[in-house]
């Protein structure tokens, strides 16, 4: 009932009824989710497996981050001029944020591992973002991969991981893969998938210093009516 409250109160006076009335329809299932949440998720395909950063994960993903960062430069997302000041936080704030994201049911980041001689050995990561309940009931995938353990299926098994969560038990209406289109490899994952082509959004995201039409791949669930 707080965070309802709470809710109300950042709403702008000037809305209609029929603007509030939406609105609650987007988000209030998920303060309902929220309180049941099931983090820290775990998620496994034999040797693949998905789990949420921990503080001691730092030293496996800056050596993973700094070996990749010419490999992931094209694709990676940057932040437009206008919001160039802000400062990027540390590892430790960055795993604070996923595992309060994760618990409200907001965003799920995970690592994507593998199990190797009894070793856990990080490979990339995952996050099924922007989940909204209520009348809209969706989400997108982003991802990347060490380049080492790409084209070795790795990225479809860990986006089809998660797809099954997002659809079976937070039951999602449709999840999104927002892609370059000139990157075959992360279209052959999302097409892998099970997901379909759906259309082009024109300057879409801030990828590389500027932004950048995207190819939006989708895939529905239909047992939600």
């Amino acid at each position: 009932m707080q965070m309802h409250s709470s809710l109300f109160r950042k709403i702008p006076i000037a809305l209609k009824p029929a603007t509030l009335l939406m609105s609650w329809f987007l988000i209030g299932a998920q303060t309902k989710l929220a309180t049941n949440s099931t983090w820290p998720i775990k998620l496994y395909d034999n040797e693949l497996f998905l789990r949420p950063l921990r503080f001691r994960d730092k030293r496996a993903w800056d050596l993973s981050r700094a070996k990749n960062r010419e490999w992931l430069t094209p694709w990676e997302a940057t932040r437009p001029e206008i919001d160039s000041h802000l400062a990027l936080p540390t590892f430790f704030g960055m795993v604070q944020s996923y595992r309060r994201d994760g618990q409200a049911l907001r965003s799920i980041s995970l690592g994507i591992w593998l199990k190797e001689n009894g070793n856990d050995v990080f490979i990339g990561q995952i996050t099924l973002g922007g989940i909204v309940f209520g009348a809209m009931r969706g989400g997108h995938i982003g991802y990347w991969i060490d380049q080492r353990f790409a084209n070795q299926g790795y990225t479809t098994r860990a986006v089809s991981l998660l797809t099954e969560f997002g659809l079976d038990n937070l039951a999602l209406h449709r999840i999104e893969i927002n892609l370059r289109p000139e990157n075959d490899a992360s279209k052959r994952v999302a097409e892998k998938s099970g997901y379909i082509f759906e259309g082009m959004r024109p300057r879409y995201l801030h990828i590389d210093g500027a932004w950048r039409d995207h190819a939006t791949y989708v895939k529905e669930n239909p047992r939600i009516k």
